[in-house]
């Protein structure tokens, strides 16, 4: 099982993050014929620079700061593109998006999502996903969609109820 915590770290620096992020794009774009537009590429270097996932509502404020077009289908167009390409994946009980750790590989994610500070952790666990597709097709189940949010307390909430 590999981790990635995108909780905010005082010693973690997220601008190398970030640039490992849009390095893995621009890859991701390219071995999949794919242009990362300006727009996509600004949406997806916002949602890294989020410590938390990102509504698209808040996304398009930020981006018509800057100066985009800030019309929703531009928005949920770049959005959409970055989850094709695997590049982010969307929170759905948050309805929020957060980057994708392992853009280079193809994995579904899982998340854990704390209740107080709202951090979200994305673990790749391929059991997880090999005994869910088992279990579906044992009942002649067809899967469209898999998302798997676990809430609780991450260590630093807990940590800092118990003081």
């Amino acid at each position: 099982m590999t981790e990635d915590n995108h909780s905010h770290d005082h010693s973690h620096n997220h601008n190398v993050c970030i640039e490992q992020a849009l390095e893995t794009a621009e890859t991701v774009c390219t071995q999949q014929g794919q242009r990362l537009t300006k727009v996509r590429r600004r949406a997806l270097e916002l949602i890294w620079q989020s410590h938390r996932p990102l509504g698209a509502y808040q996304l398009l404020a930020k981006l018509a700061e800057e100066g985009f077009n800030s019309a929703p289908p531009t928005v949920y167009r770049a959005l959409d593109f970055l989850l094709a390409a695997g590049l982010i994946h969307k929170v759905e009980s948050m309805n929020a998006y957060l980057g994708c750790a392992h853009a280079d590989k193809p994995h579904k994610g899982y998340f854990l999502i704390c209740d107080e500070c709202h951090n979200v952790a994305e673990f790749d666990y391929q059991d997880i996903h090999s005994a869910l597709i088992n279990k579906a097709k044992e009942q002649g189940f067809q899967l469209r969609a898999e998302t798997i949010e676990l809430t609780g307390l991450c260590a630093n909430c807990q940590q800092e109820s118990a003081q």
